[in-house]
């Protein structure tokens, strides 16, 4: 019964990480505000660059606000799935597999949402609300990294592409400094996330090879 009960609250943290991620609010917000499909503007992508250079900055705010909310509500939710269904008392008691759950399902449905035709965003503020509960340190940390690769290159993807690559570096080192006993199983899926993160920026990544990169405040090329 306790196994039924765990495998319950697992597959029911999986469903909800993943709806709560199709809440896709860069699509939300410009049909709400400008009854447009923020996807076919600019990049085409569903997400908080491609609303500022089109929309403007406060549609982009509330998009920044909305993703990175719904990646920390996922932890919360699966959390409370774990706590009611199957039996844990803390949130330090939700089993370390159930975070990878909720990370890998929100992040899922933040980029293929059912809502929306599985078209969305690559998944960096969404990540970054649940790395908010998995270890508030290491977001500070790739903030940090962000601004300072953004503010001296004014390019908002080589930004996302260099955190999204030093996400499982952290986390390794994190682990180790910590000796947690989660620590390969931590860095994997923090490869598997920073990974999947840089493999949505594939098109940014040839273009910034190329040179061609928009920058921040400039024209789309």
């Amino acid at each position: 019964m306790e196994t039924f009960r765990l495998v319950l609250s697992m597959i029911l943290t999986a469903v909800g990480s993943y709806l709560i991620g199709s809440a896709n609010f860069a699509i939300i917000i410009c049909r709400l505000l400008y009854h447009k499909d923020i996807r076919d503007y600019g990049s085409g992508n569903a997400g908080m660059t491609n609303v500022a250079r089109t929309f403007g900055k406060l549609p982009a705010v509330l998009v920044t606000i909305g993703d990175f909310c719904k990646g920390a509500l996922a932890m919360v939710v699966g959390h409370l799935l774990a706590m009611t269904i199957g039996g844990t008392g803390s949130f330090a008691d939700f089993p370390f597999y159930g975070a990878y759950i909720v990370a890998i399902c929100v992040m899922l449905g933040h980029c293929f949402p059912v809502f929306y035709n599985f078209r969305g965003g690559k998944g960096i503020l969404v990540s970054a609300g649940v790395i908010l509960i998995l270890n508030p340190m290491i977001l500070l940390l790739l903030l940090v990294i962000f601004l300072v690769v953004f503010l001296c290159s004014r390019i908002v993807s080589l930004g996302s592409i260099t955190v999204a690559a030093m996400y499982p570096v952290l986390t390794l080192i994190f682990g180790l400094v910590s000796h947690s006993g989660t620590v390969v199983w931590d860095t994997l899926t923090a490869l598997l996330l920073g990974g999947f993160v840089i493999f949505l920026h594939r098109a940014n990544i040839k273009r910034l090879i190329n040179g061609t990169e928009n920058r921040f405040g400039s024209k789309k090329k």
